[in-house]
């Protein structure tokens, strides 16, 4: 079987030594143990970086023909690099990890032997947050369960640390849409999967490429991107609140007519109409979100362009 591991990269010189030392070193104990092919290798893809990442990436495929680079035009995105890595590598299953190192690399063999009895997609699932903070783990904890509200079908404490088949990765190549969310497309292919789990580690060197603003934007890219509830929860919002206006009218014309006493003051006027102007402004917030989604779809613009391979 021909294994190839595709490692997006974004400004990750620091890194990348030690990355590469990790990641061939288990290439090659399953070579040794002849679950790959020789011609097994590292593919890193890098998203348009802006330090030295791309010449660390050809110094490391000189010095070890295993060692391959795959270069943006400029920078698309984590989840496109991704994907870029993934459509344009050859193998018979790729496993797709992080340049990191926060995930396990011992587990690359783990996925290969699950692979091999049978599974298309072999999930990398984190067994536990010890090295998160707590803010980290309680925001995570939110996250999937406001995505399983919201009915979008994720593996719990899954990145994108997996392995997938070339069948699996054919069938991801049909998904056109613009707006990549990985980890809910695939889910969505539908082939025998299997968890492999294992303990994240700190990052080995650099730093976060997630910060909060861009976490909170990913939480929103899944939502959005997978799930049809918040517009129904927008329905569901205006049926309440016209209920409820329907009441204070009632409730009005009663005080009126039967008990002759006008409702003074003004917090009656401004309050709802500060209550219902905050909620028009939502609302077209959250309609604005997906619309902005389908323009961006239907223009069917290309999700990466490949300036270099080596």
């Amino acid at each position: 079987m021909r294994l190839s591991i595709v490692v997006p990269c974004y400004n990750e010189e620091e890194v990348l030594p030690e990355t590469s030392r990790r990641l061939l070193g288990v290439l090659d104990r399953l070579q040794t143990t002849g679950l790959v092919s020789a011609d097994s290798g590292v593919y890193y893809v890098d998203d348009g970086s802006r330090d030295r990442t791309w010449d660390m990436i050809e110094k490391l495929a000189a010095a070890d023909p295993r060692s391959h680079g795959v270069k943006l035009s400029r920078n698309r995105g984590h989840q496109a690099a991704l994907l870029a890595g993934l459509l344009t590598v050859p193998g018979d299953a790729l496993v797709s990890i992080d340049a990191d190192l926060q995930d396990d690399v011992e587990v690359i063999e783990a996925m290969v032997r699950t692979h091999a009895e049978g599974a298309e997609v072999v999930y990398g699932v984190r067994d536990a947050r010890k090295t998160d903070t707590v803010f980290k783990r309680r925001t995570a904890l939110a996250y999937y369960s406001l995505m399983k509200f919201m009915g979008v079908d994720l593996v719990h404490n899954h990145a994108d640390y997996r392995l997938l088949g070339r069948r699996a990765v054919e069938a991801l190549r049909e998904y056109g849409e613009v707006n990549v969310f990985l980890r809910g497309i695939v889910p969505l292919i539908g082939y025998r999967a299997e968890v492999v789990k294992y303990d994240r580690a700190e990052r080995f060197a650099g730093e976060s490429k997630y910060p909060l603003r861009k976490m909170l934007a990913f939480a929103v890219e899944g939502i959005t991107s997978f799930s049809v509830v918040p517009l129904r929860l927008i329905a569901v919002l205006g049926l309440l609140i016209s209920m409820f206006s329907f009441a204070m009218i009632l409730f009005v014309i009663y005080g009126t007519l039967v008990l002759n006493a006008a409702i003074p003051g003004w917090a009656s006027t401004i309050v709802p109409v500060y209550f219902l102007g905050g909620i028009q402004l939502l609302a077209i917030g959250i309609i604005g979100e997906y619309v902005g989604k389908i323009y961006l779809e239907s223009k069917g613009r290309p999700r990466f362009f490949i300036e270099k391979t080596l």
